[in-house]
């Protein structure tokens, strides 16, 4: 029988960045006493620290935000990805079995290698390409490992308004920055993901937690496209016309190999009759409005 959430104290780890801004504001909205935390104050790679902050506040939902999501330069630096996206989330997995807390763990579509060529569904076995890939998929078996009682939810291309002041930004915001800048832009068109709202992520995650579901679950945007066409997009909604050229994995190289065909199918999610993400151009149309709150 699920545990539907009736104790109303959550606490957010990486509460700063673009998805956990939401996840705080959408638990706050639903009247759930909130502890925020960032890597300053708590990192979740440090095993006492993250004992004494979850079993000081006793939540009953614990949603880790926090991710070390640099792909590339992961490959030179496997260690800091593997305890941040690993060992961090095992620590956290401990805790809030000792503490009878639900962890909501954010993963990634890098689980998988690409090579299906369709939306991955929750049934798709992963394979993880790189040393980032691999660190995430560490993370969600750590915490199938300590936990009966745990939510992943994996998504893809994560973008949101507090993008805007985040030190990594989002896509949107590069491509912004880039047409600022009157250069040539370059984009791969053979890579294809389903890019994801963070607000919208963070309501339709935090329903599936109070409504006690546990498991994996995608929920990525609803719309596979290539970057290529993502970007055009997003000239397109802005009302800007940069010089953009379509490039190719081959011909763009990075450290990290990356799955060519990632897209999600929010297919659990869907089937409990959740409202299906809305189509990207609204999701883009939404950020560019509310990001105007994020520049004042």
């Amino acid at each position: 029988m699920k545990a539907l959430a009736t104790d109303k104290r959550a606490m957010v780890f990486g509460a700063f960045g673009q998805l956990g801004v939401e996840i705080a504001r959408v638990l706050q909205e639903r009247g759930f006493e909130t502890r925020l935390h960032d890597k300053a104050d708590v990192d979740i790679s440090d095993t006492r620290k993250v004992d004494q902050t979850i079993s000081e506040f006793d939540p009953s939902m614990v949603f880790n935000c926090a991710a070390y999501n640099q792909v590339d330069v992961s490959e030179s630096e496997p260690l800091q990805a593997i305890i941040a996206n690993g060992l961090g989330v095992r620590n956290l997995a401990i805790s809030c079995r000792q503490n009878d807390a639900l962890l909501v763990h954010f993963s990634t579509d890098y689980v998988f290698d690409g090579t299906a060529n369709r939306p991955y569904t929750e049934e798709d076995t992963p394979h993880p390409l790189g040393a980032y890939a691999v660190s995430k998929y560490a993370g969600e078996l750590y915490a199938k490992a300590y936990l009966d009682r745990v939510l992943i939810v994996r998504t893809s291309g994560v973008f949101g308004p507090a993008g805007v002041k985040t030190n990594r930004g989002n896509f949107i915001e590069l491509m912004l920055r880039l047409e600022h800048g009157k250069q040539n832009i370059r984009v791969i068109e053979d890579h294809v993901a389903s890019p994801t709202y963070s607000p919208l992520l963070a309501e339709k995650s935090i329903e599936l937690a109070v409504r006690g579901e546990i498991g994996v679950f995608h929920i990525g945007g609803g719309t596979p496209i290539s970057w290529y066409d993502y970007a055009r997009l997003i000239f397109e909604v802005a009302g800007l016309q940069p010089s953009i050229t379509a490039t190719t994995s081959r011909e763009y190289r990075t450290a990290a190999r990356r799955p060519r065909y990632s897209a999600l199918a929010n297919v659990r999610m869907e089937a409990l009759g959740i409202e299906p993400m809305p189509p990207l151009r609204i999701a883009v149309e939404h950020y560019l409005e509310h990001r105007k709150n994020y520049l004042l």
